[in-house]
């Protein structure tokens, strides 16, 4: 079995709100090129296997993953698709290689959310058929109950939700792939529109467009192709239950459990201490704050007194969405997993620019897939 997994090569396309002038094809295309590139492979010779990361309802198109191969140079090689973040993704083509049956695995994932009209009928589609569909509610209203929850037994005030927008705002105007910079106060967030009380529109991240493709190798492989390969240390995932009857509401067990998977294949026991920043799932303001404490970065409820006091800032002892989160770049649907990978990557490289962290050498990275799920993985990675 192979010991060591790196990421040798990273593309990107669109990030964007709109993208009218391409189709999800050619952003793949581009993206996978950027990759092979960088990666320094052919994919039709080097590439053994091939996995995407999709949802049919958001494609629009059933069994996706016969739409893959063309762009990405898979055509007659193993192509799979994973229904979840593309964290999920990474992680399948991590296992592959490390069965020693593959040297070099490509992972793809994409948004072509401008192509959707009517993003939350696709997700009450995921609600429970028979006890939450037929009451039609906007399925926001799900995370607008979690967070009054949250906030509730944790003593987080709305306001810390509030100033994680301002800084994954703020950090996004230092980030060139950025859909949605701003330089916001928690007063503005508060005073937009209430959406799911205490939901307000600011603390919902917006979609965007965009591709990202990553090319994963073996150690030996990674080495010989790559003067800075990034070392994938450990992975995790976890499922908690669907049933809005019966979850936790102020905890996020899953990322509990999918961080306990990935520190301890990375032999992290203290990981405030032992990881440098965090790029986690913010898809929602109140969910940064929950993540952080369901990840260990944290005590619970001490998440929201932290950011206020600067704890989580780029300036921060630890950073914590440097790039700008879901909030700031924009969601990316079932990409947003390898988004934030994509920035651990860029900061560990020290290809991050204007908000680089100095001195960057581990570095968490968390998705969740989103409304009404309770899905999440985790991946920690070093040089």
């Amino acid at each position: 079995m192979s010991k060591e997994v790196a990421i040798i090569g990273v593309g990107y396309a669109g990030f964007r709100p709109l993208t009218p002038e391409v189709s999800y094809k050619e952003l793949m295309f581009e993206a996978a090129t950027k990759a092979y590139e960088e990666a320094g492979i052919n994919p039709r010779k080097d590439v053994q296997s091939f996995v995407t990361v999709s949802e049919d309802f958001n494609e629009g198109t059933s069994i996706f993953d016969e739409y893959v191969p063309d762009q990405l140079g898979g055509v007659l090689k193993p192509v799979h698709t994973v229904c979840g973040d593309g964290i999920h993704g990474l992680a399948a083509a991590f296992l592959q290689i490390k069965t020693g049956q593959f040297d070099i695995v490509v992972v793809e994932s994409h948004s072509k959310a401008s192509n959707i009209l009517y993003h939350s009928h696709l997700l009450a589609f995921a609600l429970d058929p028979i006890f939450n569909r037929p009451l039609a509610f906007h399925p926001y209203a799900v995370a607008g109950m979690e967070m009054r929850r949250y906030l509730a037994e944790t003593g987080t005030t709305h306001k810390q939700c509030a100033m994680v927008v301002a800084k994954n705002r703020q950090n996004a105007l230092l980030n060139p792939l950025a859909s949605y910079p701003a330089k916001l106060t928690p007063e503005d967030v508060l005073a937009s529109e209430p959406i799911a009380e205490p939901l307000t529109s600011l603390e919902i991240s917006r979609h965007a467009d965009g591709a990202i493709v990553m090319v994963l190798a073996s150690g030996e492989v990674a080495r010989a192709l790559s003067d800075k390969p990034i070392w994938i240390r450990g992975i995790g995932w976890a499922n908690d239950t669907f049933w809005l009857e019966s979850r936790p509401w102020a905890r996020a067990d899953y990322a509990t459990k999918a961080a306990k998977m990935a520190y301890e294949m990375a032999g992290i026991r203290n990981p405030r201490h032992e990881i440098d920043f965090a790029e986690i799932d913010d898809t929602f303001a109140y969910k940064e704050l929950q993540h952080m404490e369901a990840l260990g970065l944290c005590a619970p409820g001490e998440a929201g007194i932290l950011t206020e006091e600067g704890y989580t800032s780029l300036e921060g002892e630890f950073p914590v969405n440097p790039s700008g989160g879901n909030l700031g770049m924009g969601h990316m649907l079932d990409a947003s997993g390898l988004a934030r990978v994509m920035e651990v990557v860029f900061q560990l490289r020290g290809e991050a620019g204007k908000r680089q962290i100095p001195d960057a050498q581990v570095g968490l990275a968390f998705g969740w897939r989103g409304i009404p799920t309770t899905s999440g993985a985790a991946v920690i990675l070093s040089i």
